[in-house]
Formats: C-alpha cells, sequence, structure tokens
C-alpha cells in the first residue's frame, strides 16, 4: 500500500477545498492512501512514511504562504541534509484570486514550491495539458483554484478547478504505487 501526504496551507477555505479535492483524487485509486495535513502539523516522520507529498499553497503577493514556507524551511531542511526523500513523487498546487488569467502569482508559488521538492531529490509529476477542465484551472506545473473574478470579487474555486485537482491527486497517487517499495535513491 502506498502513501501520499498531502499538506497545504489555507486562508480563506479555497486552498482546503483545492486540497480535499486532491485528497478525493489520491483515494480513488486502489491501493493508496492519503494523509491531509494542515502544513504546521508536517513532521518529517509524516514525510518519510509517504510514498508521494503533494505541496499546496494559497498565492500571497506573488508568493508561497508563509506557513508552507515555515515547513519547508524547518521540517524539508532536515530532510535534505540527509537525502531523506530521494526517489519519492511529489506535486503542486495553488488558489489565488489576484489579477491575471489563473490568479496573479500562481505560477511563481508553484515554482518556488517545486524549487523544494527538486532539491529534495524528489520526483516533480507535472499537470498533462489533456487533462479534463485544464483550461479552468490547470498549468503545467499543476492545478490552480481561482478564487476572484476579473473585477476582484470574491467568487471561490469553480468545480472546473477542483476536477482538475482531483486529477491531479490521482497522477500522483499512481506514480507513488509506481515507486513504492523500489529502492529509493541514497547518497
Amino acid at each position: 500500500m502506498a502513501q501520499v501526504l498531502i499538506l497545504y496551507a489555507s486562508d480563506y477555505g479555497n486552498t482546503e477545498k483545492m486540497a480535499n479535492a486532491v485528497t478525493d483524487g489520491v483515494n480513488s485509486v486502489e491501493g493508496v492512501t492519503a494523509v491531509l495535513k494542515k502544513a504546521e502539523e508536517v513532521s518529517a516522520d509524516d514525510m518519510t512514511t509517504s510514498d508521494g507529498v503533494i505541496f499546496g499553497s494559497p498565492v500571497h503577493m506573488g508568493a508561497v504562504d508563509w506557513r508552507v514556507k515555515k515547513f519547508i524551511d524547518t521540517v524539508c531542511s532536515g530532510l535534505w541534509m540527509k537525502n531523506l526523500m530521494n526517489g519519492r513523487v511529489a506535486g503542486v498546487f495553488t488558489s489565488g484570486g489576484g489579477f491575471g488569467g489563473a490568479g496573479g502569482g500562481t505560477e511563481v508559488a508553484m515554482l518556488s514550491m517545486l524549487n523544494n521538492i527538486a532539491e529534495l531529490g524528489m520526483l516533480i509529476v507535472p499537470l498533462p495539458k489533456n487533462t479534463p477542465n485544464y483550461k479552468k484551472g490547470g498549468l503545467h506545473w499543476g492545478p490552480y483554484g481561482r478564487s476572484a473574478d476579473e473585477d476582484m470579487e470574491h467568487v471561490g474555486v469553480s468545480e472546473e478547478a477542483l476536477s482538475v485537482a482531483r486529477q491531479h491527486g490521482a497522477n500522483i497517487a499512481r506514480a507513488a504505487i509506481a515507486v513504492a517499495g523500489k529502492t529509493i535513491f541514497t547518497a
């Protein structure tokens, strides 16, 4: 049985909705167990007992949420020093409501989390462009939920974006099964 950890931070509930959709996607794959936790609750043991990890963050001024960044700085740094995450799968998702088609800064926030994933030696699972509803909530880096319309009115994330998040969770779960039980590369 493979395990996928979904960690996230949320301010207004939109990233939490995305995290729940990702979790549903992971749980839709037979042979995988999803573990959903807020970033500030995740321990090094949670990471090392998982075959896959999915990072989720709201976008703040074009950047990743401070709680996710704190998790990266405090928990991931020790894992990196000991090469404990090498060879596991990972992915990202975001929600944002700023200006721009995906919510200002979504791609930059995703890249920030992906940088950490690469540093950890994890295998990045992207989001294929043929994912249903990709145009409504997808970038090749991962799914996003736009939480405000073009006039900056709060509308919450769309069902289309949530469906993309579910598919991303399922994709990462299948990748986790493929690497579960395999030799993890260490230095």
